[in-house]
């Protein structure tokens, strides 16, 4: 990129500038003593709850750390005019619209985040109930009603019954410290591949690239109407949004500036209720341990899910976890291990920018012909595709015009959101709808085909199970 000159040197000072000042907010950052001064005075606004209160029969303590984050929806704080503007009226239900079990590697180079759905077949231990002061014996719930039959110290014995794994931290962020926080960094980038719309929630987003503020964030990871997945889809944009909101803080510089990182801390902690052990220094020692990440530093996970609609009397339909396949995941988290295999190649590395799309290359049968004079295209362009997921023939065949300089993807007119997945994939293709042709798109490809452009599906939730993605594979490319 060039650089305007404005005399001797020309923009070199500034430059060094900058270099100087990011050494210095390191330091500050990194130094026991000088960091703590920086953070000097934030815990006494933090507003404390005792989740581990007369807890017995734990599970095992493992290496790492382990936080319970609750999303609640309270929304006491928020005045009328953003009430009206995020269509937060209504009266809150005092329990749990989000769960997340946040595990931080002992080496803090890794943040393994698995979501717990809200509506998860659940059984609280024998508690007293903190409205009504009766003592029920265990019985099963809805996951997210722990929270309003004993609050956090009920929540937290429940998720610790059900995945062994010890919870060493709380920290509930309601809708108004949501808000509050993302503002702080400076909102949030996100991508959509197709138009999103909740009329619950107010949410109107078209395909694109778009910076939310914290109304319009919330807005986006409170969404249960845009798509049939519902609550599942809900979780891997709340995964999607997390991931992007790490990738702003450890690149915009928020972990670097003190002034930046207390700002940031403050608003998040000024807003939340945490355990007696949570508070500056371990915010601190997060951020110090974050300097380094990227966004393939951070991997997530939904609980595998075994039936999605497991009736019980009296509670009506939950989400049943398939048992076999979650305490593989907690197991993972109990012994410290990445929730995914290494990728090849050994160590987790960045990976390239894929496109955001609506339907997965997987489900998207392709024929590819050659419709050109050069040898071999169609099987180099058969390989490509079949590289980046798509379900291609593997028997590339020549087309019967042999002149063809656009790429051309003819299709069905049922299958058009497999279409136009499919010409993201191929940059410049042409589009040919061809009523009567059935499931098998047919690419003929022509000079102008360059390479094969590395697309993934936006919600990869396919009804039977969420796999691990690392946050690189989930933000916005290309920056």
């Amino acid at each position: 990129m060039g650089i305007r000159d404005s005399g001797p040197g020309g923009s070199r000072r500034p430059r060094w500038g900058v270099r100087i000042a990011g050494a210095v907010s390191a330091v500050v950052l990194g130094s026991g003593a000088l960091g703590h001064a920086v953070m000097t005075g934030l815990d006494t606004g933090i507003e404390r709850v005792d989740p581990f209160k007369d807890m017995k029969n734990r599970p095992k303590a493992g290496n790492g750390m382990n936080v319970l984050l609750v999303g609640t929806d309270g929304r006491e704080k928020i005045g009328p005019e953003e009430k009206r503007a995020y269509r937060l009226g209504g009266a809150p239900c005092h329990c749990t619209d989000t769960m997340m079990l946040v595990h931080v590697s002992a080496d803090r180079k890794r943040a393994s985040v698995i979501s717990l759905p809200r509506d998860s077949y659940a059984e609280v231990p024998a508690h007293r109930d903190q409205v009504t002061g009766k003592d029920h014996q265990a019985h099963p719930v809805k996951l997210n009603a722990a929270y309003a039959e004993g609050g956090p110290n009920l929540t937290v014995r429940t998720v610790e019954s059900m995945t062994r794994v010890k919870i060493d931290h709380y920290l509930e962020v309601d809708f108004t410290s949501f808000m509050k926080t993302v503002d702080a960094v400076g909102g949030v980038e996100i991508c959509t591949a197709k138009t999103l719309r909740d009329t619950n929630t107010g949410l109107s987003l078209l395909p694109g690239t778009h910076r939310l503020t914290g109304g319009q964030a919330l807005q986006y990871v409170r969404a249960r109407h845009v798509d049939g997945a519902a609550d599942i889809g809900r979780m891997q944009r709340q995964q999607r949004f997390l991931a992007a909101l790490i990738k702003e803080a450890a690149g915009s510089g928020v972990l670097l500036n003190p002034v930046k990182f207390k700002e940031v801390s403050s608003t998040l902690l000024g807003s939340v209720r945490a355990d007696t052990g949570f508070g500056s220094q371990q915010m601190l020692a997060l951020g110090q341990a974050m300097r380094d990440f990227t966004p393939a530093s951070s991997e997530f996970a939904s609980v595998p899910i075994g039936n999605t609609s497991y009736p019980v009397k009296g509670i009506g339909s939950t989400v049943k976890w398939d048992a076999a396949r979650a305490e593989k995941l907690f197991q993972a988290v109990r012994d410290d291990r990445p929730l995914a295999p290494a990728r090849p190649g050994g160590a987790r590395r960045e990976q390239p920018a894929a496109v955001p799309v609506d339907v997965p290359p997987q489900q998207i049968r392709v024929q590819v012909e050659n419709g050109t004079r050069i040898d071999g295209l169609g099987g180099r362009v058969d390989a490509a595709l079949r590289a980046t997921g798509f379900n291609t023939t593997r028997t590339p065949g020549n087309a019967a015009t042999r002149s063809v300089r656009r790429t051309l993807v003819a299709y069905d007119p049922r299958w058009d959101r497999s279409a136009r997945t499919l010409a993201t994939a191929l940059p410049g293709a042409e589009l040919r709808a061809v009523p009567g042709q059935g499931r098998t798109l047919l690419v003929t490809a022509g000079s102008d085909y360059r390479k094969v452009v590395p697309v993934r599906a936006e919600d990869p939730y396919q009804g039977e199970h969420s796999d691990v993605v690392t946050g690189d594979q989930v933000v916005c490319g290309g920056r």
